[in-house]
Order: structure tokens, then C-alpha cells, then sequence
């Protein structure tokens, strides 16, 4: 397998890096609202504009903290001092598959080498409190799929995503960080990442620089994980884990999960277990993950980036009228529901109801869900 040229992408200047940063770290703007904000408005620089007189129109009566032009400015000195750089979707280093995952991070920030981000791209992961055997094979197929033109990714955690890491040194491997790409966890794994950024390999995260990471970011960070691969393997995990929790948003992202089977008596191996009880594929060398993913490798399309920002600003989209608000409102609940959904049953025009969805989301009172759903809070 020959390594996979980076697709082909219009660069962010430094102004639309620089307001791409305020907007995704304005209150309330997460990666789903970040997209409808530049479609509706054309520009990052337009969508700041904007934010204040939505969130007030939602409900929010202080209109929304919005990231500053200094605040972003130091992140921006923050990640060139820590080596990293920060890359839209779009951009030629943003990794083509995380791009059409579900609510991609708009922004990653990137430190190392950007070389392993252009490969097909597995993740390996698993328990901390791994067995020897368990290490050893999360390395051999980390090693063999290197070896193979693959790149591993996983969660720089102890245990199996470590072994993973260490096989793959010599081929270029990927840690993707529930914290800041400047802040390493857990922090007995420093010698580790320096192996990794030595040796070629890089750090992504879509968290602000300097952020410690909290229980609830790790979920968001395995996301990202199984966005950005072809597939996941899991090797030993327990009945509740981190693992399984990758392994589940890969199937809902359609991508290949994939379990090593371990002893029945062995309750690290408890979930995994399940996980092929369910119809994951069987893994026990490298030869199995090839032959489940060589369909999409032979094959691999063209991703276009999914967030481009016009050449200029887009005329601001009218202001819905309280009967649309109204009808928005009424169909909208605790059960997540589709926004063609709404579109249809409400029979408002879709730009109005995308505008009524921003009101309500930066006011505090939308929930994204998985599919393009929503449901008021």
C-alpha cells in the first residue's frame, strides 16, 4: 500500500484561523452550531456579528460570551510555543475521514508531523489495566498494520492504547488528547509521547490549549478517534469502558469494529467478547483487519471538505417571525428529532427554521443529538 496524498484544500489566512478560533470557542458554539453559523452567514467574521442578537432572540438575556480577538491570539502564541497549529476542516492536513464523521470538531489543533494524518488510518484500543498478552497483541498488530501503510491511532492512556502507540513508533502514530495537545495525560506517559513526536508520529485535539482534561472530555476525545479511522479494534475490555464506548460511536459513524477475543474468565475480556457476540469482526492478527477493510482502501473516495467559508459576507438571513418561532416551537421536544423533520412538519422555510434552532441553541435551550437531530431542553 502506497501512503494516500493529502487532499487537496484551500488554506485558512491567519484572519480566518484567527475568527475560526473565536467562533468555535464562543459560549454555546460547538461543532454542529459552528457549521449552520457559516452557512447562514457566510464568514466566521459575520457569524461573531451575529451571535449576540441570536442568543438574546432565543431567550438568553446576556446574549452570549463570545471568544476575544486577544483570548484567540493567545492560544494562537500558546500552541507555536507548545510546536502545535491549529487546522481547519477543509484544510489539507484535516484528516479526510474524520471530515464526514459525525459533528467533526471544525478546529483541531495539531502538534507534530502531519505525514501519519494522510494515511488510512486504524485505532487500537483498550483497558488500562491490561494483561501481558493483551499488550502484546495490541503491539504486533500496531507493528504489522504500521508496516502494512496503515497509521494507528489511540488515547495515549495506559495499558493497551500505550502498547499500540509503542508498535507503531517506527511507522508514525497518532494520539488523539481529551486536553490541550500541550498538556500530556496521563503524565507518566511523557517519555512515550516524546517517543512519538521524535519518531514522526503527532498529537490532534480539538480542546483549548492548556485545558486539563475532565472525566466527561474523554468520551468527546473517543470520538474523535473513531471518527478518524476506517476502523477500531478493541482489545480487552471490560463490560463498561472507554473502549466500548469508541467502539459504539464507530458503528454509529458506520465504520469497522473489530474485537480480539480473550478468556472467558478473564473479565477484562468481558466486553470485547460481547462485542463479536454482536457481529464485530474477529481480529487476531493483521492479515483479518486487512481483509475487512480492503473494499473501502481499494476504493477510497474523494472527501470534500464540508465547511467553506464564502469570499464574503453572506446577506444576514431575515429575522423569523414569532408565528414561524411559534410553529418551530411546538414541534420541537425531549425526543431528538430530525431537521427535515421539523422543516417538513412546521412547513417553514429551511433557512428560517435553521435560524430559530441557532436562537434557541445559543440561548441555551437545543440539544444536538447524532443524525442531525435535535430536542429542546
Amino acid at each position: 500500500m502506497t501512503d494516500t496524498e493529502p487532499a487537496k484544500g484551500v488554506r485558512l489566512t491567519d484572519e480566518q484561523r484567527l475568527a475560526w478560533l473565536r467562533l468555535i470557542r464562543s459560549e454555546r458554539v460547538g461543532p454542529a452550531t459552528f457549521r449552520t453559523l457559516i452557512n447562514q452567514y457566510g464568514t466566521a467574521t459575520a457569524a461573531l456579528a451575529a451571535l449576540p442578537g441570536l442568543a438574546r432572540r432565543g431567550g438568553s438575556s446576556g446574549g452570549g460570551s463570545i471568544f476575544s480577538h486577544n483570548e484567540a491570539e493567545a492560544e494562537i502564541r500558546a500552541a507555536e510555543r507548545a510546536g502545535a497549529r491549529f487546522v481547519g476542516m477543509g484544510e489539507p492536513d484535516y484528516p479526510s475521514w474524520l471530515r464526514q464523521a459525525d459533528q467533526p470538531p471544525p478546529l483541531i489543533a495539531l502538534r507534530g508531523a502531519a505525514a501519519p494524518l494522510a494515511r488510512p488510518i486504524i485505532a487500537i484500543v483498550g483497558s488500562r489495566n491490561a494483561s501481558i498478552a493483551g499488550l502484546k497483541i495490541a503491539g504486533t498488530l500496531a507493528r504489522d498494520l504500521g508496516a502494512a501503510g496503515f497509521t494507528i491511532v489511540s488515547g495515549l492512556a495506559r495499558g493497551i492504547d500505550a502498547a499500540a502507540h509503542k508498535g507503531a513508533l517506527d511507522t508514525g502514530t497518532i494520539a488523539v488528547f481529551a486536553g490541550g495537545v500541550d498538556i500530556v495525560y496521563p503524565a507518566e506517559n511523557e517519555d512515550l509521547f516524546a517517543m512519538i513526536l521524535d519518531s514522526g508520529g503527532c498529537a490532534i485535539s480539538e480542546m483549548a490549549m492548556g485545558f486539563e482534561p475532565r472525566g466527561r472530555d474523554f468520551p468527546r476525545r473517543n470520538r474523535i478517534i473513531a471518527g478518524i479511522s476506517l476502523g477500531t479494534i478493541v482489545v480487552e475490555a471490560a463490560k463498561r469502558s472507554g473502549s466500548l464506548i469508541t467502539a459504539r460511536l464507530a458503528l454509529e459513524q458506520n465504520r469497522e469494529v473489530m474485537a480480539v477475543p480473550g478468556s472467558p474468565l478473564d473479565p477484562r475480556a468481558a466486553g470485547t467478547n460481547g462485542l463479536l457476540k454482536q457481529g464485530a469482526r474477529i481480529v487476531t492478527q493483521a492479515k483479518d483487519v486487512m481483509e475487512a477493510l480492503s473494499p473501502l482502501i481499494e476504493d477510497l473516495p474523494e472527501i470534500p471538505g464540508m465547511i467553506a467559508e464564502s469570499e464574503t459576507d453572506a446577506p444576514p438571513p431575515t429575522e423569523p417571525d414569532n408565528s414561524d418561532r411559534g410553529r418551530v416551537l411546538e414541534g420541537l421536544g425531549p425526543v431528538p428529532t430530525e431537521i427535515d423533520e421539523i422543516i417538513r412538519h412546521t412547513a417553514v422555510p429551511a433557512r428560517t427554521v435553521r435560524v430559530i434552532l441557532l436562537e434557541l441553541d445559543l440561548a441555551g435551550k437545543l440539544e444536538h443529538h447524532p443524525g442531525n437531530r435535535v430536542s429542546r431542553i
